[in-house]
């Protein structure tokens, strides 16, 4: 079957068809998959094979996982438990301590207490909801090239500190831990990039808390009016998830936000990768530790 790319929205994301995941890529295939996420920034890929080892196979084509904290797992230890499922397959008891599943509902990036944004996030669907539960997707690129030229030019050197902690706090969430504060410090990256495509985006998520040199109001006034104006209806896809979806999003200019659903009624089982560029295999805690040490937090 012929790969083809079919566009689901009007500034972005890409489905593509004919394309096997449970078989290594050949060139053609990898180039292909490059090519669409360098257009689109999100592709849909349905009918991925739910297998864990073709999904990790399939993402370190692309680049070097970013792996998670290790732990207990029901999947296998390269993915991200994105579910609601005890390692018994049963839906997870409500857990009154600290933040909620709720509480994350809000557009962002993947790992972005890392040095450098992830490259890709590959989400993949096992078991959805009846309703509800599905992911929205944001181009920052889109979003950048409607920005009026005063604002632009306002944003184009700065540096935006990201502090998933602190913006919990804005949020109403104290935390107390403060390992786990050091496991995800605050880092600081700049807000306008060069995408692959060579089109400039916008760096940032609800975690952007910061700005490198400004007092803190006044970069949470100029962060909020961002996020106002990136989260605009118009520059949403919403993707209604189907078992065997596979999604794809460049995290580098994108953001994406979980939204509702009853998850103590209904099961959810989505495994998700993350890959970097370059650099080894290393767990993000540790990566981020690292970090801390190098001394490139923000």
């Amino acid at each position: 079957m012929t790969m083809q790319v079919k566009q689901l929205h009007p500034r972005f994301v890409g489905e593509i068809t004919g394309l096997d995941t449970s078989v290594p890529l050949s060139q053609e295939a990898i180039d292909f998959v490059e090519d669409a996420m360098a257009q689109y920034a999100v592709c849909v890929v349905r009918g991925a094979s739910l297998s864990d080892e073709d999904h990790i196979r399939f993402s370190r084509t692309f680049g070097p996982l970013e792996l998670p904290p290790p732990g207990g797992k029901r999947i296998a230890p390269e993915l991200y438990d994105i579910g609601n499922l005890t390692a018994d397959g049963e839906i997870r008891p409500p857990n009154p301590d600290g933040a909620q599943p709720t509480d994350f509902e809000l557009f962002h990036t993947d790992s972005p207490f890392n040095s450098l944004p992830t490259k890709w996030s590959l989400l993949l669907a096992y078991v959805v909801p009846p309703e509800g539960a599905n992911t929205d997707y944001i181009d920052t690129r889109a979003v950048y090239e409607d920005l009026p030229q005063e604002m632009k030019d306002r944003v184009a050197n700065l540096k935006v500190e990201h502090d998933l902690f602190r913006a919990l706090q804005r949020n109403g969430v104290e935390f107390g831990d403060e390992a786990l504060r050091k496991n995800f410090p605050r880092m600081a990256h700049p807000l306008v990039r060069e995408s692959v495509s060579g089109r400039k985006a916008l760096y940032m998520g609800w975690h952007g808390v910061g700005v490198v040199g400004w007092e803190e109001q006044e970069a949470l006034d100029l962060l909020d009016e961002l996020y106002a104006f990136a989260t605009q209806d118009k520059y949403i896809y919403s993707h209604k998830w189907q078992p065997g979806d596979m999604v794809i999003w460049d995290n580098r200019c994108t953001m994406h936000s979980a939204t509702p659903f009853e998850r103590y009624r209904y099961k959810r089982d989505m495994r998700r990768t993350t890959i970097n560029e370059y650099g080894p295999e290393i767990s993000t805690i540790a990566a981020s530790k690292a970090d801390a040490e190098a001394g490139l937090t923000g």
